[in-house]
């Protein structure tokens, strides 16, 4: 899996949770302008040039990267079909990655105010508002939310609710309220519809206001199960009034009730949050070194409340004890013994329209995948004053997770050094009982691919090298030995399966595992001696060999490792070879885009309408339900080829691969300086 195929899967069912509790400016753009001719306040290196010269590239209004209130794109490109099911859609994963490049921008330049204006766009339009989340008072920690089970198929759906299980409770809500003077959720919802391209109109602070809204509107699309891949899913807002859909909007595909109330719901992916977190660690460390911290202090305050909030990442789903959990009965969590400390696919949270009969929920996730840990945002969190959170526990619980996560990473590392998929605390997603001879972590059981399958969330190297560049970030600020352990054997291994010449650079694209860790002993760790990973193809993907590159690069910075250094430089010199007017890519062929006819799972009788008329009902496909797509000028590329015809291929411009590419840049150049 890649960035741009299987993240149909990536974010792929981040909601695989929510389903199952759904019931219980123009002045931006001008700012564009301003920051694509900033200040440039010394002399910049060579490697400095090129960060800058690609920064302005993305930030010139005429690249197409932004709308007109300043929100990134997740591509240039409208017809694009990953995680996102539409290129001018955006992620808390896009905004995260315009904090980070903004932050080094002031790094480059001194000049901090982008920074600040880029936290100031993902809380005006990605952090839901109070209209948006408006019945948070009514929510009971004794009782966070209705159990309901995931299933395997989408054809299972909907889920029907079921009041009898028993949940835990939730045991950080209030020491939140009573820290931040709220009952609201700080933190992203992680998909957007920036151009309400599908018409609902669920812009911050309105709910399903139609077509005719201006501005961005949330969506949510991922619901039923491990096998849903993006091309059968139904979108749908995060705020169900009954306007669309059937008689009860939407509500009624994911989950079974006897009767339904309109509601607001929101999914967070916590890895974006932890990244837009690591990213003002590094914006107060540089503010400061240049006599400057003061003016981001507010801003890497507000992280330092995203952080507190994030804490439900580290949360069972249905706060159930931790640990042999085998039976939906299994014991529900009292205090803090829910947290598995790890961060997990997703935290959500919801509630009733209706003020006057309020109601409320929130839900963590069983869910914990190797690719969305970072620990250097709980280092950051646990350890850098600026960013320890304000509640009594916060920095503490971080402190504890910094740990976790790296022992995590020390399990999950295969013979070759790898990184495996991850553990579970509700096999199936229903605390079923798993195989009587799975591996477990602290009692949470091996998933070679955890959340989705459909393509295995496992599969893709692009994991690993963003995992890992937290890893060697943590390892370089604090020489820490655990990290500097799982490195070496990882870096050996990628090292070993990459090509860096002068005709260009190949490493890993598709991984296949065979065998499982050891069960994990802290004070006798195993060598995972049987768990085994094999390169199925490689890539020259621009977007992971950045991430690649600086992970390469932090390592050998801080352990003196010169061949991950001339590899890191190799990466850097190849990508160069691909500049264009947008950026830095390279074509790719989707072959994956025959899915575009695939029949979308809607039961029998069901029968609904979207807002621009499409019909949902148990007839419905991928496109049917997004006729707009006919109208993509790309499309003739795609129907040619479901007409029969050869793989279309695309040179796609994803923001975040643009973004990492210029942090690339600079990074290398402030560790190594004109090398």
């Amino acid at each position: 899996m890649r960035a741009t195929r299987g993240r149909a899967g990536r974010r792929g069912l981040l909601a695989a949770a929510l389903s199952l509790c759904l019931a219980t400016g123009a002045m931006a753009g001008s700012a564009q302008a301003d920051r694509a001719e900033g200040p440039r306040t010394r002399a910049a290196s060579a490697y400095e040039e090129q960060f800058l010269t690609q920064y302005e590239k993305i930030m010139d209004p005429d690249s197409g990267y932004f709308s007109e209130e300043g929100i990134p794109y997740h591509s240039v490109e409208t017809l694009m079909v990953e995680a996102p099911d539409h290129g001018h859609e955006s992620t808390s994963e896009g905004y995260s990655y315009l904090i980070w490049l903004q932050a080094m921008y002031g790094k480059v330049t001194e000049d901090w105010g982008p920074f600040n204006k880029a936290w100031e766009t993902m809380e005006t339009y990605m952090i839901p508002t109070s209209q948006d989340q408006p019945t948070n008072s009514f929510y009971n920690p004794s009782s966070p939310a209705t159990y309901a089970p995931e299933k395997d198929e989408p054809s299972e759906y909907p889920a029907r609710l079921d009041q009898n299980v028993g949940v835990g409770q939730d045991p950080i809500a209030q020491e939140l309220r009573d820290a931040h003077g709220t009952d609201e959720i700080y933190g992203m919802h992680w998909l957007q519809d920036v151009d309400n391209v599908y018409g609902y109109g669920n812009a911050p602070g309105t709910c399903s206001a139609g077509p005719d809204q201006d501005g961005p509107s949330y969506i949510n699309t991922f619901q039923r199960g491990p096998q849903e891949s993006v091309w059968e899913t139904v979108p749908h807002p995060t705020c169900d009034n009954f306007t669309y859909g059937g008689q009860n909007g939407y509500l009624d595909l994911f989950t079974g009730d006897d009767q339904y109330a309109r509601q607001w719901k929101f999914t967070n992916a916590p890895d974006a949050d932890a990244r837009a977190v690591q990213a003002a660690y590094w914006a107060d460390v540089w503010a400061a070194e240049q006599g400057k911290r003061s003016e981001v202090a507010g801003t890497v305050e507000k992280a330092a409340k995203m952080g507190d909030y994030l804490r439900y990442g580290t949360y069972d789903k249905y706060f159930k004890k931790i640990g042999g959990c085998t039976s939906e009965s299994c014991t529900p969590g009292s205090g803090k013994d829910s947290s598995h400390h790890l961060l997990s696919w997703y935290y959500a949270w919801g509630g009733a329209t209706d003020t006057s009969a309020g109601w409320a929920w929130r839900i963590g996730s069983s869910h914990t995948h190797a690719g969305y840990q970072n620990p250097m945002a709980a280092y950051a969190l646990s350890s850098h004053e600026a960013l320890k959170p304000k509640s009594p526990s916060g920095a503490g619980d971080w402190n504890e997770s910094l740990g976790r996560q790296l022992e995590f990473y020390r399990w999950l590392q295969s013979d070759e050094g790898a990184i495996a998929g991850g553990a579970t605390n509700s096999w199936k997603g229903r605390y079923a009982q798993p195989p009587a001879d799975t591996p477990t972590f602290y009692g949470m059981y091996y998933d070679e691919k955890p959340v989705y399958h459909d393509p295995p969330s496992n599969q893709w190297f692009g994991f690993q090298a963003w995992s890992m560049e937290r890893v060697a970030e943590y390892y370089h600020e604090t020489g820490d030995a655990d990290a500097k352990s799982v490195l070496d054997k990882w870096v050996t291994w990628a090292l070993s399966e990459t090509t860096v010449s002068a005709d260009g650079f190949r490493f890993p694209s598709t991984l296949s595992w065979s065998g499982r860790p050891d069960t994990w002993n802290p004070d006798s760790p195993g060598g995972n001696a049987g768990l085994h990973v094999s390169v199925q193809d490689y890539t020259d993907d621009v977007g992971v060999a950045a991430a690649y590159a600086k992970t390469l690069a932090y390592y050998a910075a801080k352990s003196g490792h010169e061949e991950a250094r001339t590899a890191a430089e190799g990466l850097l010199n190849g990508m160069s070879a691909h500049q264009d007017d947008l950026g830095i890519a390279v074509p790719e062929q989707r072959a994956d885009y025959d899915r575009f006819d695939d029949p979308v799972h809607v039961p029998a009788g069901w029968s609904g309408t979207m807002p621009n008329g499409d019909t949902v009902d148990s007839g419905a496909t991928f496109t049917s339900i997004r006729s707009f797509y006919q109208n993509d000028k790309d499309w003739p590329k795609v129907q040619e080829y479901l007409d029969g015809g050869e793989p279309p291929t695309f040179t796609y411009h994803r923001f975040w691969a643009q973004a990492d590419i210029a942090l690339a840049f600079a990074t290398y150049g402030d560790l190594f300086g004109e090398s």
